[in-house]
């Protein structure tokens, strides 16, 4: 690994992860404010309307296991420039989008791109911040939760200033296009950048020797039974609420309102966590149970404002997503093997979470309501909740001893040595 003068890579390439990571999300959350309109148009049932999450989600997880081997082909700087052109096409492509065939496919073309840029970039924030791994992971994490609330608000005030009373839901999906070329623009510009990212071929790498590790494999199902609440509550909660005589406007605030709060929570969370320690569990489990609570309000119709049930989710699912992504990068102590790491995790976990949305809307279309899948989401917390306590620092060596390479198992070891001769200190 090349470094330059430069502990970090400064303010400026924050800038720049921050700005790419506002793509990764606006143009999933954007479909959701918008469904009837969409439907109406293009007659598509509830199935169809849950692919417009699912296809993406899963096309996440399929690029994102094999970005990293496109980013050591391309280097990190061409590899995420492929996938913000990928959801730039693709968004500019709804403009023209006749039925749900080419909706579908755009949904499914800008997933591939968004897991190409999630394969790539944990490794490159890691080296990049080298010490300030947890606040800049939480950055990266809120700005992609920050997009997402974008996508949810703007959309529909977009398709109605061009439509007027008949919304233009082209516009209102289009538009993301142009935030993603913009982001393409400047993260090509960024050519002095002061530290280099290791792009040459590195042995020991291939994802593929995460299908043998149980702690991969572990980090993979919590990551995606956690982001199935998000994609679930992404596809019909704005819906939801629209069944109770909402407009799409009112279903998309509340939307962005959950978002906001997962901005603050995925920022605030690893900072707070970091300060206390290497040991993320109680603080994991702080947001899992916000989500319960979050989830169980939903399912028993509490008398509680919808601005609170929504902030309360927002706080869990924001918080729990940066921290798992802190989690993965600090079970290994090199950044392209930790980065690799992450891509699995996020790879096997997106295609995990990409279910979540059809289970979800297959209940709804069979019951009529959306009362026993916020039941479901709420089972699945509660089975999460004891498997946070799987991951004790402690415990990263050994977890991952021999993943990559011995050199990594030596490494890994020096570093819990380490931590634990500081902690006796």
């Amino acid at each position: 690994m090349k470094t330059g003068r430069s502990r970090d890579g400064g303010v400026a390439f924050a800038v720049v992860i921050v700005l790419v990571a506002l793509n990764l999300r606006a143009f999933l959350t954007s479909s959701s404010p918008l469904l009837e309109s969409i439907r109406i148009a293009t007659g598509i049932g509830f199935h169809a309307v849950a692919l417009l999450t699912v296809l993406p989600m899963f096309a996440m997880g399929a690029t994102s296991l094999c970005g990293a081997a496109v980013g050591q082909r391309i280097g990190a700087r061409g590899g995420v420039a492929l996938g913000l052109g990928a959801i730039a096409f693709a968004c500019a492509s709804r403009y023209v989008a006749g039925g749900a065939a080419a909706l579908l496919w755009s949904a499914a073309l800008a997933g591939a791109g968004v897991g190409l840029v999630q394969a790539l970039m944990p490794g490159v924030v890691k080296q990049a911040y080298p010490a300030r791994i947890g606040v800049m992971t939480g950055l990266y994490s809120a700005a992609i939760m920050g997009g997402g609330g974008l996508g949810a608000m703007a959309s529909p005030w977009v398709a109605h200033a061009f439509g007027g009373a008949q919304p233009d839901w082209h516009a209102g999906l289009a538009i993301w296009a142009l935030l993603a070329t913009f982001a393409l623009l400047y993260w090509l510009n960024m050519r002095r950048m002061e530290f280099t990212v290791a792009d040459a071929p590195r042995q020991h790498l291939s994802w593929l020797r995460c299908f043998a590790s149980r702690r991969a494999w572990l980090l993979a199902a919590c990551f995606g039974l956690i982001n199935g609440g998000y994609t679930s509550l992404v596809a019909w909660l704005p819906h939801f609420y629209a069944q109770q005589g909402w407009t799409a406007q009112q279903g998309g605030s509340v939307l962005a309102l959950m978002t906001a709060a997962q901005v603050i929570a995925a920022l605030a969370m690893p900072a707070i966590a970091r300060s206390r320690g290497r040991d993320l569990r109680p603080w994991l489990v702080l947001t899992l149970v916000a989500q319960l609570a979050g989830f169980c309000a939903l399912t028993f119709d509490a008398p509680v404002p919808a601005v609170a049930i929504a902030v309360v989710l927002g706080f869990g699912l924001g918080g729990a997503f940066s921290l798992c992504m802190v989690l993965a990068l600090d079970h290994l102590p090199d950044p392209a093997q930790a980065g690799a790491l992450a891509g699995f995790m996020q790879g096997v976990g997106f295609m995990i979470a990409a279910l979540a949305p059809f289970v979800t809307g297959w209940v709804r279309e069979h019951t009529g309501g959306f009362t026993l899948a916020w039941a479901y989401l709420a089972v699945v917390v509660v089975v999460l909740l004891p498997l946070m306590l799987c991951f004790g620092p402690r415990r990263y060596a050994a977890a991952t001893a021999g993943l990559f390479s011995p050199k990594a198992h030596r490494a890994t070891n020096t570093l819990t040595a380490l931590d634990s001769s500081a902690r006796k200190a």
